[in-house]
């Protein structure tokens, strides 16, 4: 049987985005959905709809979840509509339609759920998307979150070839669009009130622009994702799965902003584990990365686009990353507690 870092029960390790949370979906859930038309797990999948003979789409679906709701940066409104764009951006859509489904606790406060709705219709006319179905339960006090919101993405294909796994090549250079780890660091320090965590907030936007700026690169575009829960060291490991090569990684090359490296080293937390919701992993051809980083630099939230290392055929599988003092060492999957509920 195929190790699992979980026992027989589920625990909130399987929602933070490490290891436990890819074994869940990967060995117990995929395997029940795994079709011709949803052939490796991704962000979102491309189809044709039925009778259509062109005018490929794709599809995602998310759940938002955030404790708490509102934060610096950002709020579970704003997040659920960008989150979901992004994961629509990185797979090669132009975003268009979502739905919405909200579960409400007992008790919510109306201005609370008030203050979400305005803010998820200000993302959507930022994005450029519309909401045009929804669904609302709400739950017995004490059996919910407050507030919970489910979408599900429609989007229009856009980037020829698909940006995929499979199409990663040695030599080939691994980029991220901005600083790592305000995210996580933000809900956190609004979920424990931390006093240090005041000048800390979500980089929660909108990636299609710099994902778009991207897509003229063709078949030089091989991989994108956004680095979400489990942070950038999750989204590295399920690449160097996903193409069978390995990466070497060097840290120093990686922007982290300094209020987040303070509560990161005072928490004992790893910004490379920490979650983000605005910053982009891309990887391209070597004689395309000069104008890829030239592409995001030139955009709002590209500003620190940085290649933080490549794709090589020695230790397949597996992320290496150099560190500050020239020391080298494997970055595993994230493993442990993580910090659930940040998305």
């Amino acid at each position: 049987m195929k190790y699992r870092p979980f026992g027989s029960y589920i625990t909130l390790e399987c929602g933070s985005g490490g290891a436990a949370s890819r074994s869940l979906v990967e060995d117990i859930i995929y395997p029940h959905f795994k079709n011709s038309s949803y052939p490796v797990l991704s962000d979102a999948s491309s189809f044709l709809p039925a009778g259509a003979s062109s005018g490929r789409l794709f599809m995602t679906t998310d759940t938002y979840v955030v404790d708490p709701p509102f934060f610096p940066g950002g709020d579970i409104g704003r997040l659920s509509v960008f989150g979901t764009c992004n994961d629509l951006s990185v797979s090669g859509a132009r975003p268009g339609y979502l739905s919405a489904g909200f579960i409400l606790e007992e008790g919510l406060p109306v201005e609370d759920l008030t203050r979400a709705l305005a803010s998820m219709a200000e993302a959507a006319l930022e994005a450029g998307i519309s909401v045009i179905t929804g669904d609302t339960k709400v739950v017995p006090r004490g059996k919910g979150g407050g507030i919970y919101i489910n979408t599900c993405g429609i989007g229009y294909a856009e980037a020829v070839p698909i940006p995929e796994a499979s199409s990663v090549r040695p030599g080939d250079a691994v980029i991220v669009s901005g600083p790592v780890g305000a995210h996580g660091i933000a809900v956190l320090a609004a979920r424990e009130n931390l006093a240090v965590g005041g000048s800390v907030f979500s980089d929660c936007s909108f990636l299609h622009p710099l994902c778009s700026s991207l897509f003229p690169l063709g078949a030089n575009l091989r991989f994108m994702r956004d680095a979400t829960r489990g942070g950038i060291a999750a989204v590295l490991n399920e690449l160097a799965s996903g193409c069978g090569a390995g990466l070497e990684i060097e840290e120093e090359r990686f922007v982290v902003d300094p209020d987040v490296r303070a509560v990161s080293d005072l928490l004992g937390l790893e910004p490379l584990e920490t979650a983000n919701e605005g910053v982009l992993v891309a990887v391209v051809s070597p004689d395309s990365e000069e104008k890829a980083l030239d592409a995001l630099r030139a955009l709002k939230g590209g500003g620190h686009a940085a290649a933080v290392g490549r794709v090589t055929d020695k230790h397949p599988g597996t992320v290496v990353i150099e560190t500050a003092i020239r020391g080298r060492r494997v970055l595993g999957f994230p493993r442990g507690l993580l910090l659930p509920r940040i998305c």
